[in-house]
């Protein structure tokens, strides 16, 4: 893993890659963007034999702006967009002529107002030597300065050429399908997962066999789920999307993406939340991927941005007056034990502790309860053997679990809103060699399993958690996820297709 957006793994399908235009040396273009490095690499489009024809530039005029403005019109449609995207794809030489000055503007500031930066500088067309390009060096120049940016437009290109010249019928069995089942939909899906590049070779009959299988793991993998090869509801709901809502997802996610790229610093933890998944990178470098569980849908992780500030080994938990409510006492009111077996401490709003017995406890878990709950550090402790604490008015952290089976689980939006991390050794000791002031106080109690103790940092660590559900990894391969917390905005579709 090399780029922010390429810290989910997953298994490279990659098609048939077509080179399209050629460049000659003598149109580089003098701005600060190298455009000589985008020009010395044969723009590649990552579509089936099928599709190459239709995607020729030959076929398609002024088509690095074009794609450009559908990419933005997938992220942020109009009408005006609408009709551009018409005359540069239909419209005569002269109708492009005199709407291009204005589709250069248009994509200009779309980039700006999210500080984007762009291959031609912060303003390419404020600069005197813009005038004089070629069309093909000014499209370059207005480009997102993105790694990922070429490798999002041949996936988006080839979506939006699959939803004009692809049928896309209702996939639907009527029941789970696994390897060596026979139905008459087994030929559809094998003829989607072609499609997508998950399934490569011929196939003939409707048997769901091992090849078809192999290629059916990998959409699965792809698309965050349980790789068991059986088609259920779910893996069938990404089946059926079209491909102009796959676009929409790619372009949406890559201009977040950007905005959020740009701001970064240096070193920085960063949580997907829809993708499960954590990321921390010191000095430009990716040091540590883990898996990680969310909130649930009802008790959402947030997304913000933060600092962290402090490590803590072996902490406390001082559970929440609405956790105390809708988690712990329920279990109270069945059995008054459960608090002295989780190992709680009751205490007064006045900080004294109470003793009282099982059936005491019990009965007032019935009440209001007007006692604050603490669980001592140790095996049963919710939050495990580290806590890793940024100020927020969301009580939001990262920590250890008592329950790390749970990452085995496809689906990790499983929390209370805190992020859980399985690798929290590893994230552990990287804050004790890089960041934790007192290096001699962290050994001595790593031995120790009850004794809590927080740690200052020479400096805090930004973090970040995100919402992510579609990106281009480093094999190019499109990821997708879903969408846990339905934050998804629908736009009419007539909008954005072409």
């Amino acid at each position: 893993m090399r780029n922010l957006v390429a810290f989910m793994l997953a298994l490279s399908c990659c098609s048939t890659l077509v080179l399209t235009t050629e460049v000659s040396a003598d149109e580089v273009s003098p701005l600060e963007v190298n455009v000589s490095e985008v020009l010395a690499n044969d723009r590649l489009i990552d579509v089936t034999d099928d599709t190459a024809q239709a995607l020729s530039p030959a076929q398609t005029p002024d088509s690095d702006l074009l794609d450009h403005l559908r990419l933005i019109a997938l992220a942020e449609p109009s009408a005006q967009r609408h009709q551009w995207l018409h005359i540069l794809h239909q419209g005569s030489a002269a109708q492009r002529l005199e709407s291009s000055d204005n589709i250069y503007q248009d994509i200009v500031n779309f980039w700006q107002q999210r500080q984007v930066p762009m291959r031609g500088g912060v303003e390419p067309l404020a600069r005197d030597e813009f005038n004089p390009l070629s069309d093909r060096q000014k499209s370059l120049a207005i480009e997102p300065k993105s790694n990922m940016y070429l490798a999002v437009m041949n996936h988006v290109r080839r979506m939006l050429w699959l939803d004009e010249n692809a049928d896309w019928p209702v996939i639907d069995p009527q029941g789970l399908l696994r390897r060596n089942d026979g139905h008459a939909s087994i030929p559809a899906i094998a003829a989607r997962l072609s499609l997508l590049g998950d399934f490569h070779g011929a196939h003939q009959g409707y048997v769901l066999t091992p090849a078809l299988e192999s290629g059916l793991k990998a959409f699965q993998r792809r698309h965050g789920l349980k790789d068991d090869g059986v088609i259920g509801p779910k893996t069938l709901s990404w089946l059926n999307q079209l491909p102009i809502e796959r676009a929409r997802l790619l372009a949406v996610n890559f201009v977040e993406q950007s905005r959020y790229q740009a701001q970064l610093d240096d070193s920085y933890l960063l949580v997907n939340i829809p993708a499960f998944e954590m990321v921390l990178v010191d000095k430009g470098q990716i040091v540590l991927h883990s898996r990680v569980i969310v909130g649930k849908s009802y008790r959402q992780t947030p997304i913000m941005s933060g600092a962290i500030s402090n490590l803590v080994i072996n902490p406390t938990w001082t559970v929440p007056r609405r956790l105390l409510r809708q988690d712990v006492l329920p279990h109270v009111r069945k059995d008054g034990r459960y608090l002295a077996e989780k190992q709680f401490d009751v205490f007064n709003y006045q900080g004294q502790k109470q003793l009282l017995t099982a059936e005491e406890w019990q009965s007032l878990a019935y009440t209001r309860f007007p006692y604050k709950l603490v669980q001592r550090p140790g095996e049963h402790n919710s939050l495990g053997r580290y806590k890793f604490h940024f100020n927020n008015d969301k009580n939001i952290y990262l920590h250890d679990t008592p329950t790390p089976e749970l990452f085995a689980n496809a689906e990790r939006a499983l929390s209370s809103g805190c992020i859980r991390i399985e690798k929290v050794a590893e994230l552990a000791n990287w804050f004790a060699v890089h960041r934790v002031n007192d290096k001699r106080t962290w050994r001595r109690l790593q031995s120790s399993k009850h004794k809590t103790q927080w740690f200052s940092l020479t400096h805090s660590l930004p973090v970040h958690l995100v919402y992510w559900t579609a990106w281009v990894d480093e094999h190019h391969l499109a990821q997708y996820r879903s969408d846990i917390y339905h934050r998804g905005v629908q736009v009419p579709i007539d909008l954005v297709k072409n």
